[in-house]
């Protein structure tokens, strides 16, 4: 029964890696797969109540990382709407291609690090619309975006969901990943960065009618912009110094961050009327939010929970290990298969493959599989939640990307895996 269960997990990854092409959403084949697997598993196994205590277990974790993605995703919306973000964006004036590449680059890499690279990439293609009216310049910027987000994310607990998952699973610890992963992102970002800086060409272009310049993304002010921004990034950061301070879970900081923002964005313009300030409330907020990612998490997080509880990614990775041997060209290929695959599930599968009792917290495949995770989706347009967001806002082709874009990124992931690995060594 092992092999149907197999079966099942293999046809719902192929069916969420080609969601474009078959026409069904990734979310409605993570669901069908998660619940299939343990549906299959309950059935034959013939002890119900010791599959029920499995389920039990994995769903504690896994709801762990819902609610803090929903806490996440709903204080990034709020401050969206709030046009929060305009503080940072409105400062860049800059009218030379390289030096707003730089610019943009640099924004995109650290504001990856404090929100997320899905966030981030959407503000930044906002922003590149209104400051590039070339079109073909600004797919060059967008391609840039995504790379720059993804490492960006790499290094933070809280900027890549692959990272996060780690990070509450309790396999890296906050300051030691920010440490030892920020050269790396720095790197996979500085080659493609350095090669566009020499061989870019052409201009910003011009806007046919001055007045758009002063149009588009936030445009008309909000009131409290300002300070939903401080309160916002303040809660994010916060999240990690709540944990480490408490030792309670981090989706309670998130929790704690959204309570607080709630609280003051219902207090901004208390007496206006009712219709107008739902768009700057919470409750907007959550409609506002991707609800459908988070299904799509859950739906892949049982599907790998029910094939850890059955031991068949224990026996994957005994397997992988006497086959391959070297655990650092293993974690490299896992970064290029998050190219085609959907980095989540690799992640789920790598957490389910490899024990905490045998790699415990902050070791070398823990730290060097977060890098891997995160920035090897750059690779393909396809391969992280930001390329996909860029991919649908700029209506980049996916063989623009390949031809333009995939070999640069993939120097930069390589260029951060050695920098990884000589630094490892050096301090081991």
């Amino acid at each position: 029964m092992d092999a149907v269960i197999i079966g099942v997990f293999v046809v719902g990854y192929l069916a969420i890696a080609l969601e474009h092409p078959i026409k069904v959403n990734k979310t409605a084949s993570a669901l069908l797969t998660g619940v299939l697997c343990w549906t299959l598993y309950a059935v034959t196994s013939g002890h119900i109540e010791e599959v029920n205590l499995h389920l039990n277990e994995h769903l504690s974790g896994t709801a762990q990382i819902l609610f803090f993605l929903l806490g996440a995703m709903t204080i990034v919306e709020l401050v969206d709407a709030y046009q929060g973000f305009r503080l940072v964006t409105d400062r860049i004036q800059t009218k030379n291609p390289v030096k707003l590449l730089w610019l943009v680059c640099w924004v995109t890499f650290f504001l990856s690090a404090i929100l997320d690279n899905l966030t981030t990439s959407i503000v930044m293609i906002s922003l590149i619309r209104k400051l590039i009216p070339n079109r073909d310049m600004r797919m060059f910027f967008a391609g840039m975006i995504v790379i720059a987000a993804n490492a960006g994310g790499a290094w933070t607990p809280i900027g890549d969901v692959t990272t996060t998952m780690l990070w509450i699973g309790g396999q890296i610890s906050t300051v030691n990943i920010m440490e030892v992963l920020f050269l790396p992102s720095v790197m996979c970002m500085l080659v493609p960065l350095l090669y566009l800086t020499f061989t870019m060409k052409g201009t910003l272009g011009e806007h046919p009618n001055p007045e758009h310049e002063n149009t588009g993304y936030g445009h008309e002010k909000v009131k409290g912009g300002s300070i939903m921004l401080f309160l916002g990034v303040g809660a994010l950061v916060f999240v990690p110094i709540f944990k480490t301070v408490t030792h309670l879970p981090p989706y309670i900081g998130m929790l704690l961050g959204l309570g607080v923002l709630w609280v003051v964005s219902e207090m901004i313009n208390p007496h206006a009327d009712e219709a107008l300030r739902k768009p700057y409330t919470a409750a907007g907020a959550l409609q506002r939010i991707d609800t459908s990612s988070v299904l799509f998490f859950l739906g892949i997080l049982l599907a790998v929970g029910a094939l850890e509880s059955m031991t068949i990614l224990h026996h994957f990775a005994v397997w992988l290990d006497a086959t391959v041997g070297s655990q650092s060209i293993i974690v490299t290929l896992i970064g290029l298969l998050s190219a085609v695959i959907d980095n989540v599930p690799l992640v789920a599968a790598s957490m389910g493959m490899y024990s905490l009792e045998t790699y415990p917290m902050d070791h070398f495949i823990w730290e060097y599989l977060a890098y891997c995770a995160g920035t090897g989706g750059s690779i393909l347009i396809i391969g992280s939640a930001a390329g996909v967001a860029v991919m649908g806002m700029e209506k980049i082709d996916f063989i623009w990307y390949l031809k333009r874009v995939s070999l640069i990124a993939m120097l930069g992931y390589f260029a951060g895996c050695g920098t990884y690995l000589a630094v490892y060594q050096f301090l081991h």
